[in-house]
């Protein structure tokens, strides 16, 4: 096992993980601006767009932390330089965890066990890489036709397409919430308290405005230190 580690932690990795990590920075920057740059056909102020990037970057600290959390763990196993290349493209830690799981256990050893050796990394490595190509395909493909398939749905409809948006969003939550609730111990708790600590931020919100935009990475730390102590 400490043989591939030396691999999995070879100075050359991180040389070649450093290009593809410093092009997602890029990109956050490019979009940043041509995001800010937007806020006229939006019909927004400068001082409302400022509002949304803040509460944005501060909602992200909740899914931020989760994945932190789940990185240490795949560091330990696959190493440091792929585990930032993949989380800094993907950003989904279940998702890559499930998939070099999957590589481990299509070469018939236990990921992160005593048989886990450097030909088992190199399957695991390149399975998270495979999954992740689908991804990027369709976006790359078909991201600049979903608003026309979107216009087409609404009719045009302004009122409609919120509502469509807000309809995709409770069913996309939703969906990701059961599991947990479903699968109980932990993660029920940590779904329960989440949510629980969301509906009491929402009331006290209406008394203080300014916490508004804090509410949903408050209510994520709520739910991880939840299923922590639980489990």
């Amino acid at each position: 096992m400490s043989d591939y580690l030396k691999v999995a932690n070879d100075p050359v990795l991180w040389l070649m993980a450093l290009p593809v990590v410093s092009l997602v920075g890029i990109q956050a920057v490019l979009f940043s601006k041509r995001a800010y740059a937007s806020i006229k056909y939006a019909d927004m102020t400068s001082k409302e767009a400022g509002k949304a990037f803040k509460i944005g970057a501060v909602s992200a600290i909740g899914p931020a932390v989760a994945v932190f959390i789940v990185m240490l763990g795949m560091m330990a196993v696959i190493g440091a330089p792929i585990t930032w290349m993949r989380l800094a493209i993907i950003g989904s830690a279940p998702t890559e965890l499930t998939a070099a799981t999957m590589g481990a256990q299509a070469m018939g050893v236990e990921f992160g066990g005593p048989n886990y050796g450097v030909l088992e990394y190199t399957n695991s490595v390149w399975t998270m890489t495979l999954n992740g190509i689908g991804w990027l395909l369709f976006c790359g493909l078909f991201t600049h036709k979903l608003e026309g398939i979107r216009d087409k749905v609404s009719k045009g409809d302004d009122k409609l397409t919120v509502e469509i948006g807000g309809a995709a969003m409770l069913g996309a939550f939703a969906f990701l919430v059961g599991g947990h609730l479903v699968a109980g111990g932990g993660r029920l708790i940590a779904a329960v308290a989440a949510g629980i600590a969301m509906v009491i931020l929402l009331k006290l919100s209406k008394k203080i405005p300014k916490l508004l935009e804090y509410n949903l990475g408050i209510a994520m730390i709520v739910g991880m230190v939840a299923g922590v102590m639980f489990k």
